[in-house]
């Protein structure tokens, strides 16, 4: 698919409006994915180049590859349509969102300051694969959003990647599976989680190595994610344990993980609002979509696209 840059900042196709959404409540998290392959149509990809900045749009151009400029692309457009749906400021629009980073390098929305309007409180977080990219939206807790693919494959065996950087814990867990594919997808779900943690902290790899804290479930049945014919969703809690910092304990977070359109797993971790610490025991709500921006918006929630495999609590 050829991806044409917009000159001087013109725009050659009007942008349809997008759908508004009411913000989460304290208590909900929002989801929004697209399908890279089902979006096929040029001068649609090119409506998204209208909307970036100059700096996002040299670094979609910088890719060599068709694939990887789309997924940039993509995920920069998700980013922009989501946020511009639940801003109460009429004159933002996707293209004037602007972000900021944080001290550790995570993006935040860097909302335009006016006497008489209070920006939302609003907290995103963004993962794509090449097949998939998703966006994750709450309030005030931070999030931290992670999918991969179901069938990612490894240069290195599964064990040898666990030794380097997974917990003792979570290496004997991976051991003690004696199916090859069942050891596989529970590398990615471990995988998948900790990204997500690592991304909730917002302090990036370096400043939380997957080494100094274990993920593992709250649930005495058992010691992995697979799911048995007995088993269920409810019966499993994800916790964390931070080896080196108190402070980040499970008493702090709490994580989903999903089945996303039959092809991939999702990691969902936010922490908890200490405003609403009597209401902890009640599980978030999720809430999600598949979006085309400025085509399509389907509500998924409670579909076989969205599979709930543990969490959230």
């Amino acid at each position: 698919m050829r991806i044409q840059c917009c000159i001087h900042g013109k725009n050659f196709c009007s942008l349809p409006p997008l759908t508004p959404i009411t913000l989460p409540s304290a208590k909900e998290i929002h989801l929004w994915y697209v399908i890279p392959n089902e979006v096929k149509d040029e001068s649609l990809m090119n409506k998204y180049m209208e909307i970036l900045s100059p700096c996002e749009i040299e670094k979609v151009l910088s890719f060599q590859r068709d694939d990887l400029r789309k997924s940039a692309l993509l995920a920069r457009a998700l980013v922009r349509t989501t946020i511009a749906r639940y801003q109460i400021n009429s004159s933002v629009t996707p293209k004037s969102v602007k972000f900021k980073n944080n001290v550790h390098g995570k993006p935040e929305v860097d909302w335009p300051r006016s006497y008489n309007w209070e920006p939302p409180p609003l907290r995103f977080n963004i993962s794509h694969t090449s097949s998939l990219i998703a966006c994750g939206v709450t309030i005030n807790s931070p999030i931290g959003v992670d999918v991969e693919e179901k069938q990612r494959t490894t240069k290195h065996n599964i064990l040898t990647l666990a030794r380097r950087y997974f917990s003792e814990h979570e290496l004997k867990v991976l051991t003690a599976i004696r199916d090859p594919y069942i050891q596989h997808q529970e590398f990615i779900k471990l995988w998948t989680l900790k990204e997500a943690y690592v991304k909730a902290l917002g302090k990036g790899f370096s400043g939380a190595p997957f080494k100094t804290f274990t993920i593992r479930l709250g649930s005495v049945i058992r010691e992995s994610f697979h799911q048995s014919q007995n088993s269920s969703a409810e019966a499993c809690e994800i916790v964390v344990d931070s080896l080196d910092n108190a402070k980040d304990l499970i008493s702090n977070w709490q994580f989903m993980l999903l089945e996303l359109a039959g092809s991939h797993y999702a990691a969902i971790c936010t922490e908890k609002d200490i405003k609403m610490k009597g209401d902890w025991d009640n599980p978030m709500k999720l809430t999600v979509w598949k979006t085309i921006p400025f085509v399509e918006d389907r509500f998924v929630s409670g579909t076989e696209a969205v599979l709930t495999i543990c969490g959230l609590r």
